[in-house]
């Protein structure tokens, strides 16, 4: 029922781990039914089959069965919300990674593609517009007075859930699909989806505040002792959307710090030397251990980094006739990137690689820098390794030295 898997950004491939059962493809999209999901199905089964049995003694140990088929009209549902999300989305050819059916209900999950305010908006609402023509189909065979027993109550159960998953998904908060009318609209009217998305992740926390107002609060001031089930599921189910919000309103911080992600900005300076070249001519280009050296292969590709202070150490006599393999580290695989590269672009490409320290070369393949991937996190989070906020980074100090430049 939620958009967990991010319109507007590319899904996250989960790779080496088995997400659940796979259903089949529906439209050529993968469906997988999460383990998590027999969870709800055990805690309809527990709570609802009493309540069934309650009200209709007929049914004996059979309102269990019924408890569960009701769990199975709600994944049902939910499967139909969320092909709804994915198939209006195939109009805009954006590509579905897969359907999840989990604990929470589902999410589409979405590759890479480029969303816009107005897109973004129907393919959110036709999640909830697909119950909401459930319910009301559910509705007509209802009113027909054609069921009978075991048949009616599903029937109106049916009717109920498609209904309340319809209106709950368009209260105007993430990560509920109604949070992408209200990301939608400050994104319109600001330019910036990464305002949107806070401004709608915050509509997620006050919808959070106002249930938890609502179900728990107001019985315990009215005197009343709120319902254990219905408690139970406003704590659960608040508790996940204040992490979705939450997941929402940090993911929006970060996108909006993209810009600050440039290899050539972010590098510091380096020069590249053959792997066979000795201490001696290390020192030479680097005497006090800046600019950074970075070895490369026969093949021109850096192959290795240099410890300065391990180069110092050397004594001056055998600086000439010491390799400098003796003094260096190998770098990972392919660890080099083109000066070039930047934003998302730049954090996938880093994410392929192995280590912690890239080479960064210019268009002839020739070392220009050392990316360390600290100075990127520290560009995205705003914090240095302590964690504590800092202040303008290079990017950031040469992003605004050339404003100030067009400016003058």
């Amino acid at each position: 029922m939620t958009d967990t898997g991010g319109q507007g950004r590319p899904g996250t491939r989960l790779t080496g781990r088995k997400d659940g059962i796979p259903l089949g493809r529906i439209a050529g999209i993968p469906v997988v039914l999460a383990y998590s999901w027999f969870i709800i199905a055990a805690f309809t089964v527990i709570v609802y089959g009493p309540v069934l049995q309650r009200n209709s003694p007929g049914l004996g140990v059979t309102a269990y069965f019924v408890a569960f088929a009701y769990a199975v009209l709600l994944l049902i549902s939910v499967l139909v919300h969320e092909l709804a999300h994915a198939l209006t989305a195939k109009i805009y050819h954006w590509p579905t990674e897969k359907i999840v059916l989990n604990l929470w209900g589902g999410h589409t999950q979405f590759e890479s593609f480029t969303a816009s305010p107005g897109r973004s908006v129907l393919v959110a609402m036709a999640g909830p517009a697909a119950n909401f023509v459930l319910a009301a189909g559910g509705w007509l065979l209802v009113s027909s007075g054609n069921l009978t027993g075991v048949a009616d109550i599903l029937a109106n159960i049916f009717v109920w859930a498609n209904f309340l998953i319809g209106v709950f998904n368009v209260l105007p908060g993430l990560p509920l699909d109604g949070g992408r009318l209200v990301e939608s609209a400050v994104w319109k009217a600001t330019g910036s989806q990464e305002k949107g998305t806070i401004a709608a992740g915050w509509g997620g926390r006050i919808i959070v505040v106002a249930l938890a107002v609502w179900f728990v609060v107001l019985p315990l001031l009215s005197g009343g002792r709120p319902d254990t089930s219905l408690m139970l599921i406003t704590l659960l189910v608040g508790g996940f959307l204040w992490m979705g919000a939450s997941a929402s309103i940090q993911q929006a911080r970060l996108r909006g710090r993209l810009h600050l992600v440039d290899a050539a900005a972010l590098a510091e300076p380096a020069v590249g030397l053959p792997h066979s070249a000795t201490v001696a001519e290390v020192l030479a280009l680097s005497p006090a251990g800046t600019p950074a050296v970075v070895l490369f292969d026969g093949d021109g590709r850096p192959v290795a980094l240099v410890d300065a202070g391990a180069a110092a150490t050397v004594p001056p006599h055998a600086a000439a006739t010491t390799p400098v393999t003796a003094v260096s580290s190998a770098l990972g695989a392919g660890a080099y990137v083109p000066q070039w590269s930047k934003g998302q672009e730049l954090l996938q490409y880093l994410a392929q690689l192995e280590g912690q320290q890239y080479a960064v070369v210019d268009q002839d393949g020739a070392v220009t820098g050392l990316l360390r991937q600290s100075t990127v996190l520290n560009a995205i989070t705003g914090k240095d390794r302590r964690g504590h906020k800092h202040g303008p980074g290079r990017a950031e100090r040469q992003r605004d030295s050339q404003n100030q430049g067009q400016n003058r």
